[in-house]
């Protein structure tokens, strides 16, 4: 009794704490089954002066609780804030022990019916498991068959099926398999309220002589342990992971080579610069390298253009002689119309006067 009350009273008390987020969203279906304990309780054999039985006015004895099967259906609706309404088909099946000597003897008690739950889900910062908890009320049938009497020389015949007002309290958590599909495990308490009479029918076993009675049953507590499976109908797969970005593409290098008024032949300097660009052309992830020629603005267009290309070729030609391979450069000659110094025509400005090996 002791364990049943700290479970309620920690079911009651679970319920306003708020959570962090919702697990289940609109319509869900579950099932389980597991092992049911039937706490002890009373029955009293209400027989008449004529049954002829000690103490023939009532007799009221305990029946010694006993483990049992159950099994739930569930189906309810999770509303995106943490609590479910939910819908539940339950089924325990029992057998009662009275003593040996007057009294009930003993029955098998199957009991079955609907609850309506109110739970709440509860997110605890991880991903694989979700501890609810939930309180519940509704009607519950209990069949009482096999029924005995516990006097000697007399045998009782009887079995019946009586509604009575229950009431559920609800402990588990659930471990996600996918994001729809989740293992469940749960304690889950069952009360009957109410006391409920069965008829039954006493035999005087020396006579043949048979007495129409009943006996009267009171509360019923069920402690039960169940592992099931939920499937939530609105759960909606997590994104997939974003694409890693792609790398950026190495800043281009420059390297720039100049030359004398009017040549295209390579000086001591422009030779080593051309040779510490293949070297880094080699150590760099470099796709495509660009050679530009360019002048300044002394002479005539086409001429520059001409002069410009003489001297894009002879570095590209060192280029090559430097191990980088003549496929991998690109030639272009632009005259004076790229100028890195700006000028007016007829100006012999020394930086126009280049070739750029640009390593991409």
């Amino acid at each position: 009794m002791k364990l049943r009350n700290t479970l309620l009273a920690a079911t009651i008390m679970a319920l306003p704490v708020a959570a962090m987020a919702q697990p289940v969203t609109g319509l869900y279906l579950g099932g389980g089954m597991g092992y049911n304990y039937l706490d002890n309780t009373t029955a009293t054999l209400r027989a008449p002066q004529a049954a002829g039985l000690p103490n023939n006015q009532g007799n009221g004895n305990g029946l010694n609780g006993n483990g049992g099967f159950v099994g739930i259906l569930d189906g309810g609706w999770g509303f995106g804030n943490g609590f479910r309404a939910e819908l539940s088909g339950e089924y325990r099946n029992n057998h009662m022990n009275g003593p040996r000597t007057g009294g009930v003897g003993g029955l098998t008690a199957q009991q079955y019916g609907v609850m309506v739950n109110g739970l709440y889900d509860f997110n605890i910062g991880t991903n694989w498991i979700y501890p609810y908890a939930g309180i519940g009320a509704g009607v519950q049938w209990t069949s009482a068959n096999n029924i005995t009497t516990g006097f000697g020389g007399y045998s009782a015949n009887g079995n019946g099926t009586k509604a009575g007002f229950a009431v559920n309290g609800i402990l588990g958590a659930a471990f996600p398999i996918t994001p729809a599909l989740s293992i469940t495990a749960e304690y889950r308490f069952m009360g009957i309220v109410e006391s409920r009479d069965f008829g039954v029918t006493i035999t005087q076993n020396s006579t043949g002589k048979q007495v129409p009675t009943s006996i009267r049953v009171n509360n019923q507590y069920n402690n039960a342990a169940i592992v099931g499976v939920r499937y939530a109908f609105g759960a909606v797969p997590p994104p997939p992971p974003a694409p890693a970005p792609a790398p950026a593409p190495a800043p281009a290098r420059t390297y720039l080579v100049f030359f004398d008024w009017d040549k295209y032949n390579l000086s001591d300097r422009a030779k080593a610069i051309i040779a510490d660009a293949a070297a880094a052309s080699t150590k760099t992830q470099t796709t495509k390298i660009e050679v530009d020629g360019h002048t300044d603005t002394t002479g005539s267009a086409e001429y520059n253009m001409g002069l410009s290309r003489r001297r894009a070729d002879s570095v590209a030609a060192e280029l090559v002689k430097d191990g980088v391979p003549k496929a991998a450069i690109s030639i272009q000659a632009f005259g004076f119309t790229h100028l890195l110094v700006p000028t007016g025509p007829g100006v012999r400005e020394p930086q126009n006067r280049r070739v750029e090996i640009i390593l991409k």
